[in-house]
């Protein structure tokens, strides 16, 4: 309930004085302004209203299988294990094999080394049931000027087929409209990745288009396929 302490009575200018001096009635339309401005922000709030999004970093997420947390370098092994060593699965993923747990390392410094930055979200993806980081997923970009951000995931090859990055991802999408404040989830894949464009129609979105021939990949090019959800469909 928003409540504004004495606000009509004060609207009243009864003689009273301010800085030593009777009120005025400018004193009235500024203090009226200002209240008119509080409830403004307050109600946009309250309404999920996206002229700005609330960064609030990256918060553990817990699903009915997964839990989505930060990375810790206790995960190093279980990410080279998983996936990160996975010629098939980083490939698909667009992003390099590592070789060894030192590169794996590496790029746990570059993931918690972020984490200080509350436009940041990156969540390991944990088993419950194994106790193991098994995947990851992020918003790897966020535009807050035009109130919009994109979904990335991949999860090792053992736990594909499972509906684990559908699970993370729906997970991912309620957090950025209700918790960020964000106008559209948007998500790109392969047009050749078939998996993940399963994922992507059981999480709701909206085909919007094809950049043709955008990847060049093991002498054939593939086009990007791109797709959307608004705020107001996720919220019917």
């Amino acid at each position: 309930m928003i409540k504004f302490s004495n606000f009509a009575e004060d609207l009243t200018c009864k003689p009273r004085t301010t800085n030593g001096r009777p009120y005025k009635i400018n004193d009235c339309l500024d203090y009226f302004n200002s209240e008119a401005e509080k409830y403004r922000q307050l109600t946009n709030t309250y309404r999920g209203d996206t002229t700005m999004l609330t960064h609030i970093g990256t918060q553990t997420i817990e699903t009915e299988r997964l839990i989505l947390r930060r990375f810790e370098y206790s995960d190093c092994e279980a990410v080279f294990r998983n996936w990160a060593s996975d010629e098939q699965v980083q490939k698909m993923y667009s992003e390099p094999t590592y070789s060894t747990l030192e590169e794996t390392k590496g790029l746990l410094d570059k993931y918690i080394g972020s984490y200080s930055r509350e436009d940041y979200h990156r969540w390991a993806i944990i088993d419950r049931e194994k106790g193991e980081c098994v995947g990851q997923i992020a918003y790897f970009l966020v535009d807050s000027k035009n109130h919009f951000a994109e979904i990335e995931y991949c999860v090792g090859a053992e736990f594909q087929c499972r509906g684990y990055c559908t699970e993370a991802a729906k997970a991912v999408i309620d957090f950025g409209f209700e918790k960020m404040n964000l106008h559209k989830v948007q998500i790109c894949t392969k047009t050749i990745n078939a998996p993940s464009k399963r994922v992507i129609e059981k999480c709701g979105f909206t085909y919007e288009g094809t950049l043709r021939d955008y990847f060049y990949m093991d002498g054939q090019y593939v086009g990007r396929l791109y797709f959307s959800i608004l705020r107001d469909e996720h919220f019917k």
